[in-house]
């Protein structure tokens, strides 16, 4: 009886597997050396697949249920065995399971800036171009299990998500990189159709993904950005577009003297010289271009010499006029009353000074 035991428990009978992780592909049953028994249980649970090996070659595929392994239903099995009238001895084979779940927020992303053209970035005639960075995730599952085991797991001995991500990535971002310069959108538009992409990188991958048995069901595009010097070029074009300076020049005159501003004992002579200057510039400009509308206004001015130079004479006459005298006793009282708004005077002297100055009148 014990030795009835023994040769009895040499014999596989039921054939399962409990998946506990959440990364394993493909797993291969255990045998311990043993032969699986005439009418043995394959147990295969939702999202599974199971697949037989017989030396190296792929037998047959079950899907999800319990099946008895009997001639009945390993035809490519009783092929490869010799099994013409059937068979009743215990017979030894590879068992492998397959996970058809699908597995969901997969990350990818470019480990290396990607280069396009972008039309908002030529300069001179030169079709511009930028490089881009872009992250995102993506789900995929196991749709043909036999073809899965024989261009993954056979010839690259990939089991894990861990040990195909790599794989996986270099198809995706090699496809968006394709579908980023095909699709001849700025930048600051993508944004808006990452959709576009999305489709495209889909479109593209989805007959490289079936060649090796898997279905992409998800790809998502969760960022584009740009180096970080062109961000910061965007960021104060922005900020002068919002202030309604059109004028780069000025708008870097008037940093210059807000920075100068802030801290008025940083570089001393020169930096206050540098700031007039570029104050001038901007001054210049402004002047130029406050001119050239009064131009645009007024067009009859260009045929009316005598009449521009007749309008021009009150303007040298007030030139010419003597400054207003200092020591009149408007501008002493002036003088007076920004001393005291300044907090340089108490109430009580100014007023004793201004009563002084109008007595003195």
């Amino acid at each position: 009886m014990g030795i009835l035991s023994f040769i009895k428990g040499q014999f596989i009978e039921i054939i399962e597997w409990l998946d506990n992780t959440n990364y394993t592909l493909v797993y291969r049953f255990p045998d311990d050396d043993h032969e699986i028994k005439n009418g043995a249980k394959l147990v295969c649970r939702e999202n599974q697949a199971a697949i037989l090996i017989n030396e190296g070659q792929l037998a047959d595929v079950f899907g999800p249920g319990t099946h008895t392994l009997s001639t009945q239903n390993l035809p490519i099995l009783s092929r490869l065995k010799g099994w013409k009238y059937g068979f009743n001895s215990p017979f030894k084979v590879e068992i492998y399971f397959v996970n058809l779940r699908q597995y969901v927020d997969q990350k990818w992303g470019t480990a290396n800036p990607v280069l396009i053209r972008d039309p908002e970035f030529s300069v001179g005639g030169r079709p511009g171009r930028v490089r881009i960075r872009a992250f995102g995730s993506y789900n995929f599952k196991i749709s043909d299990p036999g073809l899965f085991f024989k261009e993954i797991v056979g010839t690259q001995g990939l089991t894990t998500t861990d040990s195909i991500a790599e794989y996986l990535k270099r198809q995706l971002v090699s496809k968006f990189t394709i579908a980023a310069g095909k699709s001849d959108l700025s930048v600051a538009d993508m944004a808006a159709h990452y959709n576009v992409l999305e489709n495209a990188v889909k479109g593209d991958l989805a007959e490289e993904f079936g060649k090796l048995g898997l279905l992409l069901t998800s790809f998502v595009i969760e960022n584009i950005s740009l180096p970080p010097e062109i961000e910061k070029a965007l960021d104060a074009a922005a900020a002068q577009a919002a202030r309604g300076v059109d004028n780069t020049m000025a708008w870097e005159g008037l940093g210059v003297m807000r920075d100068a501003a802030r801290n008025p004992g940083a570089g001393g002579a020169s930096s206050a010289g540098m700031g007039m200057g570029m104050g001038m510039g901007m001054g210049q400009m402004m002047a130029q271009m406050m001119g050239g509308m009064a131009g645009a206004m007024n067009p009859q001015q260009q045929f009316h010499p005598q009449q521009q130079q007749f309008q021009q004479q009150p303007q040298q006459f007030q030139q010419q006029q003597p400054p207003a005298d200092d020591n009149s006793l408007e501008a002493k009282l002036r003088k007076l009353k920004a001393a005291f708004e300044a907090e340089l005077l108490t109430e009580e002297e100014y007023k004793a000074k201004r009563a002084k100055l109008l007595e003195a009148f």
